[in-house]
């Protein structure tokens, strides 16, 4: 009996330990823990939001929010500012080599590294060619010390991006001279005014080649390529060399966000090489929709389709996307559109200046109290004013949201484009 008791007190012993010690998990992973710990631990990212004056929910911290805008801003300012002293390359031919070895499979990315590389690869491309509609993009992948080109060079995102989901295994050793071996036969073929690049998103921590990688960086120099690299682990010394010798970028990311935020750097056109900033004249066809009903055989599928479609205009060959080159006669198909989007990166849109804290806080100037853009107010509450932009040809008073949009999507001011549009009305009174 007294054995009973001794184990039941021992069992309620231990029972209230356990107890604790879960109190305290809870409280490790709760309150204790920061914002990124507690998004990957649980996942529970309604914590860091509230609900503000007008209804809508915002996060906690507006501080580092603003500081990520404004960072993002001051970015935007200095390659704005860049434009007017150096050319960039419309026509850009990038090859995406992804890592997709052993070290992939590491999970200090949530879930994996593989699985981030792809999400954020996927919003890339379709924000490459947002920004760039007459170039032409091409995956590669490393596993098992050997590198395979998953597309050939195109300018359909969703054919790439079908063709990226469907190969996410991870394996093997990762081998940086068989993909810049194969992306530099690719590329060599590729037209004077082409601008050649690749971006290479590695996550092992070592190569594995067959021969000297040196040989292989000096090829890609002789022949223009630009490498840039985005690491997911830690610096390499092999990789900044080749960054370096090539004329490319290096970095390492930190997190995700900071990994989607390098990433995405590279989707605006890049300063051209100085051997191709001399102008070319390059030959271009703008090819016409096929009828519905049309049977034709497709020139890029080598197969019979009905309807859709466009027609060459110098050889009447059928291809399926814009933009492309024709298969039968070489002639670079676009369309209009393209050559209207490519425009902003030729003339872009003059960077807003910041309204100095002392006119802010002067009560004789009247400034306006809400964003010409969005009309969202520009005060604080207590009626004290917010850090703001104006437009320094209309002068007219924009938030950070609408500066970062108006510069990095429409890339048009609704303050000049009114006055524009409002001088032949009063011409006419």
């Amino acid at each position: 009996m007294n054995y009973n008791k001794t184990n039941n007190f021992g069992e309620r012993r231990l029972n209230g330990e356990d107890k604790e010690e879960d109190d305290d998990d809870d409280e490790g992973n709760g309150r204790g823990m920061e914002a990124w710990e507690r998004a990957y631990a649980d996942e529970r990212s309604w914590e860091s939001l509230q609900e503000d004056e007008s209804g809508l929910l915002r996060p906690i911290d507006n501080n580092t929010m603003q500081h990520a805008q404004y960072r993002r801003r001051l970015r935007t300012l200095s390659a704005t500012a860049a434009t007017s002293r150096i050319q960039k390359g419309l026509i850009r031919y990038l090859y995406i080599i992804i890592d997709l070895s052993r070290a992939a499979g590491e999970m200090d990315f949530k879930p994996s590294r593989m699985v981030v590389v792809a999400k954020h690869v996927e919003a890339f491309i379709r924000e490459f060619f947002d920004q760039n509609p007459l170039s032409h993009i091409g995956l590669v992948t490393i596993k098992d010390g050997v590198a395979q080109c998953l597309t050939d060079l195109g300018g359909s995102p969703d054919s790439h991006i079908k063709a990226l989901m469907g190969k996410l295994e991870c394996s093997g050793d990762s081998s940086l001279q068989n993909a810049l071996d194969l992306v530099h036969d690719y590329l060599n073929k590729i037209p004077s005014y082409g601008h050649r690049e690749v971006l290479i998103l590695y996550s092992a921590l070592s190569t594995c080649d067959p021969g000297d990688v040196m040989e292989t960086i000096k090829e890609c120099k002789k022949s223009k390529i630009r490498c840039s690299v985005i690491g997911l682990s830690a610096e390499i010394y092999i990789c900044k060399h080749l960054c370096q010798e090539t004329g490319g970028s290096y970095s390492v990311a930190l997190d995700e966000y900071h990994f989607k935020e390098l990433l995405l750097e590279h989707a605006p056109p890049p300063p051209a090489i100085a051997e191709f900033a001399v102008g070319n004249l390059i030959k271009m066809g703008f090819p016409q929709r096929a009828a519905e009903g049309v049977i034709s055989i497709c020139s890029c599928h080598k197969e019979a389709k009905a309807g859709g479609g466009y027609t060459c205009p110098r050889c009447k060959a059928r291809v399926c996307e814009l933009p492309t080159e024709c298969r039968i006669c070489g002639l670079t198909l676009v369309s209009s559109p393209h050559l209207a989007r490519s425009y902003h990166h030729l003339f872009p849109i003059t960077p807003f200046e910041e309204v100095s804290p002392t006119l802010l806080n002067n009560s004789y100037h009247k400034l306006t109290k809400t964003c010409f853009g969005c009309q969202q107010s520009l005060l604080h509450s207590g009626n004290r004013p917010t850090l703001r932009v104006a437009c320094p040809k209309c002068n007219q008073h924009f938030c950070l949201d609408c500066d970062i949009y108006i510069h990095e999507s429409l890339h048009n001011c609704p303050g000049c484009e009114s006055l524009r549009h409002s001088k032949p009305m009063n011409n006419n009174e």
